[in-house]
């Protein structure tokens, strides 16, 4: 039985701790915190938004302004700075039939905005709604072949997923098919928020119109034009909020705020799009991203098909250069050598990573390839549709780099995804991955499994070993002995080379001096905590 009561009590320790120290004792450091100002209540926070045009649904399971869902909103669980998932309106959780069941006990005393009180039957409510076989739905995915019950709630079958049980007013239970160790990284996830089932079932759509939540934030009015348009909206407070209680009274968020607004300082973050941003007189903070980029190599097609070809073309590629060519303004690119993002707990950037070395690529493919093989040899480099100012520099400078090794490279856009199955030469996709949750299986089993859809639309590849490797992880209860699994499923990838690692992202955001305590959230910046941050006078 796991529960999260001994971590409580760590914390408690080390605040009786910390409260022991005299300040003539503290450490310097300590004594230099205490002469920073004190955080100020109050003040309206104004964001210029991440998404045009403005959606005005703030659905979590749906294409939505994340951030602002991320305000209103609460989940059973959260992650901290390290992907660790950690309490949220869940107060803690048991482990118990050796995996196969989560049960989950509710905080008391939590409230929606309207007052009512958080119960089993939202949290019942809004996870099936994740089930619910409706268009644009795409979550099922996550839980059909993992909670009993839910394939058949899908499909029609049943009315309820049974895995999803309610015990009492305060207590939920999940049952999984078979023991799924990572579930908790995925209900941490921004689309397994709990609203509330009466509203829901009684407004239907409309309950978006203003919306209700348990979060820091709540709905306040919609932003609007002078010809009455909605431009944002306009979050405020939760004064009830059940955690800590946010320093700032009013959020406004808008896609429509301008670069002038911010310069002005009536606007005090905005994504870094011009050059105006990065005057020395503001912060400009980087954010890493669980989006990563890959060459997927076609293994079923000839040369392709060998390894030892695939490791020498990856020895010829110049990954500075191509992430270089990558970089946009708001978006930069680093360099990565790992199939599996190293920001996971358990995983480091790879220590002794490849380096360009193309005049040995070509002695490697002019052995491994028929006589003249390599300079006869095309490849074609696939990319998803639209054509964009980015994806033409990554083209241009894969080529130069290609061409030095003498291999010729044609480009080709793709209109939809399932037409890849209609390319017959040997090819690379440009494969854009963003992590759905933050767990190794959710990037390994997509790209890499030999039963994948993903796989089958990218790079083919299939080996028998690292799908058992990947049977193994799902039942696998020890953290250390499943780091371990992937650590092995890494070290097939590096020696088989299904694709290549080349960047993953960093957001650039720029904030004005007056902001304080923001801290660079493991998920991104739409995951900003706001609960911290505050307008200094």
């Amino acid at each position: 039985m796991l529960t999260t009561r001994r971590e409580g009590l760590l914390f408690l320790s080390l605040v009786a701790v910390l409260a022991a120290l005299s300040v003539s004792g503290a450490p310097a450091a300590l004594r230099q915190k205490s002469l920073e100002p004190a955080p100020r209540y109050n003040g309206t926070f104004r964001i210029k938004g991440f998404l045009t045009p403005f959606n005005q649904v703030f659905d979590p399971a749906a294409p939505s302004h994340y951030f602002i869902c991320e305000q209103l909103y609460d989940g059973l669980v959260k992650f901290d700075a390290h992907f660790n998932p950690m309490p949220s309106l869940a107060e803690y959780w048991t482990v118990s039939d050796e995996g196969n069941r989560i049960t989950f006990y509710l905080r008391s005393g939590v409230r929606f905005h309207n007052g009512r009180e958080l119960t089993a039957d939202d949290v019942k409510y809004s996870l099936e709604r994740l089930v619910k076989n409706r268009p644009g739905n795409t979550y099922y995915q996550y839980f059909t072949q993992k909670v009993v019950g839910a394939e058949e709630f899908w499909q029609g079958q049943a009315s309820e997923v049974t895995g999803f049980r309610v015990i009492d007013k305060s207590t939920f239970e999940i049952r999984w098919t078979r023991p799924y160790f990572s579930g908790l990284y995925l209900l941490g996830m921004f689309y397994c928020k709990i609203l509330p089932k009466d509203l829901l079932e009684s407004q239907g759509r409309g309950f978006f119109n203003k919306p209700v939540g348990t979060g820091p934030f709540k709905f306040s009015e919609w932003i609007r034009s002078p010809r009455l348009e909605i431009l944002g909206v306009a979050l405020e407070r939760n004064s009830f909020y059940f955690g800590k209680k946010p320093y700032l009274s009013t959020i406004e968020y808008s896609p429509h705020f301008t670069d002038d607004q911010f310069d002005e300082g009536s606007v005090h973050l905005v994504t870094v799009t011009s050059e105006r941003n990065l005057r020395k007189r503001f912060q400009v903070l980087e954010n890493d991203t669980l989006k990563s980029f890959f060459l997927a190599l076609s293994c079923d097609i000839p040369p392709l098909n060998q390894a030892e070809v695939r490791r020498a073309l990856a020895l010829g590629l110049d990954k500075p250069r191509l992430a270089e060519a990558y970089d946009t303004l708001p978006f930069r690119h680093s360099v990565l050598d790992n199939y599996i993002p190293p920001l996971l707990p358990g995983f480091f950037p790879r220590a002794a990573s490849p380096f360009t070395d193309p005049d040995t690529a070509k002695l490697l493919l002019d052995r491994l390839l028929p006589e003249g093989g390599r300079k006869s040899l095309t490849l074609t480099l696939l990319f998803a549709s639209p054509r964009t100012e980015e994806s033409s520099r990554f083209a241009r400078e894969l080529e130069r780099q290609l061409e030095a090794m003498e291999i010729k490279l044609d480009v080709r856009y793709l209109r939809r995804p399932e037409d890849i199955l209609e390319v017959r030469g040997p090819y690379l996709k440009f494969l854009e991955y963003n992590m759905d949750f933050p767990d190794p299986e959710n990037i390994i089993v997509p790209l890499y499994h030999s039963r994948s859809i993903v796989n089958e639309r990218n790079a083919r590849y299939a080996n028998p070993r690292l799908d058992g490797l990947l049977e193994q992880s799902e039942v696998e209860p020890s953290w250390e002995k499943r780091v371990g699994l992937f650590r092995a499923i890494e070290k097939i990838l590096y020696e088989e080379v299904p694709a290549i690692p080349l960047f993953s992202e960093r957001v650039r955001i720029a904030v004005l001096p007056q902001v304080r305590g923001v801290h660079l959230p493991a998920m991104g910046f739409i995951f900003l905590d706001t609960k911290d941050v505050w307008l200094e006078d």
